[in-house]
């Protein structure tokens, strides 16, 4: 059921997805984009990383939630998260505002800029792992519970989603319909660590989105190409013809059921809006690293 007073989202956005020559990167380290007056995704810039994460922060009244501390060290994300959150209790006459740096999951590409928040007043950086995340959002029955979390008079949904990785979570917004499932769903290579769990995960997921009325599906990276089945090579830096970082609730449901499809079998399968890489095998490893080696090669001499 939709919430009576939703807040539209601003996903119209030309991202930052890298420069043409390494010799001459023009890219800012980060891009900031108010998706709305309390809502803001960050990208960092694939002239730093080739992992290129997105990073979310929402702003409450009494907390605000960062979601992942990217791929690279966080001095200058740290000091983009303060000047927003300065700017948003000042215009909110709020003398406070905790902040939470969470997790998506525990990957060091969402986690790298931990350190730079460790010792910042009035904040706690949530542990990576399962026992971590669950203790601090109060998870009693995991993954499948879903759990409050108040920032102030802004009040999100959270549940387990592991299968790309143990400590996956999901973070819903039902103020704006945003649905931030990490890296287990999003435009590009899904990397399967656990297939039963990844299949009850996106079911879950799409039975939620169609509960909750979910408007957007956000993942942490884009991969793919505009054209279905193409992604970007392993590594790329460079991705002018990526789609939107934000999926469709049919989108999720197609995700689901192509995995239904390929969940028993190790190796690489190509769908419109993802690509599967079941395992850590010879069948995932190999055609991966061969084509992120002629990219190389490629960009070497560009």
């Amino acid at each position: 059921m939709a919430a009576p007073d939703r807040t539209p989202l601003d996903v119209d956005v030309q991202w930052i997805h890298g420069s043409r020559s390494r010799r001459r990167r023009a890219d800012p380290s980060l891009q900031v984009h108010a998706l709305a007056d309390d809502t803001v995704l960050i990208r960092q810039s694939k002239d730093l990383t080739f992992e290129a994460p997105f990073i979310l922060l929402l702003l409450g009244h009494r907390r605000a939630l960062l979601l992942d501390s990217g791929a690279t060290p966080g001095e200058t994300l740290r000091a983009t998260v303060d000047a927003l959150i300065d700017t948003w209790a000042a215009d909110h006459d709020l003398e406070r505002l905790e902040l939470v740096v969470a997790h998506t999951h525990g990957h060091g590409d969402h986690t790298a800029g931990d350190a730079a928040f460790a010792g910042r007043p009035d904040t706690t950086v949530v542990g990576a792992d399962v026992d971590a995340v669950r203790a601090f959002f109060g998870f009693t029955d995991w993954p499948g519970q879903v759990v409050a979390f108040d920032l102030g008079g802004r009040v999100l949904e959270l549940f387990g989603i592991p299968g790309h990785q143990r400590a996956s979570i999901a973070v819903h917004d039902p103020r704006t319909g945003l649905l931030h499932t990490g890296d287990t769903v999003y435009p590009g290579r899904i990397y399967v660590e656990d297939p039963p769990a990844l299949l009850d995960t996106l079911d879950r997921l799409v039975a939620f989105a169609q509960n909750r009325d979910v408007v957007h599906i956000l993942g942490c990276h884009v991969e793919m190409t505009r054209t279905p089945g193409l992604d970007y090579p392993l590594g790329c830096r460079y991705q002018p013809d990526e789609p939107s970082p934000f999926m469709t609730r049919e989108q999720l449901r197609r995700v689901r059921d192509a995995f239904h499809t390929v969940a028993d079998r190790p190796g690489i399968h190509r769908f419109d809006d993802v690509v599967f890489c079941n395992g850590e095998g010879p069948r995932v490893t190999v055609p991966l690293y061969a084509r992120a080696a002629v990219e190389r090669v490629r960009r070497l001499v560009s």
